[in-house]
């Protein structure tokens, strides 16, 4: 049996202190105070000191690898213990290379296919629990308001609020175009 951990991240990557503080505001009243969620990035250690994680590229895999609780791209925010999982190292190896191919960099999207859903699909192939549900709420929320509410006033208001992310999250505009 091997621990499996998760590293969350809060997304302040924006280039903009103003924004990354904004975020962290949000994160802490809304994940840490009122447990609803926030902004989050997150990533699976399994087996030695890399985690694994998910994101937009334009060619192959998007799994990436870093050291565990050092992406770069983002401010750590907390480790959590997921459970133990009785796979092999041999095993995890093989589902990393399964999960490589199945989630192609270029497949990335904000709301239903992000780094917390690789990490759910992860854990699942580990035999360990899914993510916290706060991890991910804000995502999960927006997905489904764009598919309860399918009509041309909708989308025009989020193309709006996509154009206003991709202003403080340029590195967004790929994943999401």
């Amino acid at each position: 049996m091997k621990e499996v951990v998760l590293h969350v991240y809060d997304v302040t990557n924006s280039g903009s202190e103003k924004t990354n503080n904004t975020i962290l505001q949000i994160n802490r009243i809304f994940k840490d105070r009122i447990g609803l969620g926030g902004i989050f990035h997150s990533a699976i250690q399994v087996f030695g000191d890399e985690e694994w994680s998910f994101g937009f590229c334009e060619q192959g895999s998007g799994v990436f690898s870093c050291p565990p609780g050092r992406n770069p791209m983002y401010t750590y925010h907390e480790r959590i213990v997921l459970g133990e999982t009785n796979c092999s190292i041999f095993k995890v190896n093989q589902i990393l290379r399964e999960l490589g191919q199945a989630w192609p960099g270029h497949s990335y999207d904000l709301l239903s296919k992000n780094c917390n859903h690789f990490c759910d699909a992860f854990c699942e192939r580990l035999g360990v629990p899914k993510l916290p549900g706060w991890v991910n709420r804000f995502a999960n929320a927006g997905d489904t308001a764009m598919l309860v509410a399918g009509n041309a006033a909708f989308s025009m208001k989020l193309f709006q609020i996509h154009c206003l992310l991709l202003q403080f999250f340029p590195h967004v505009y790929r994943c999401i175009f």
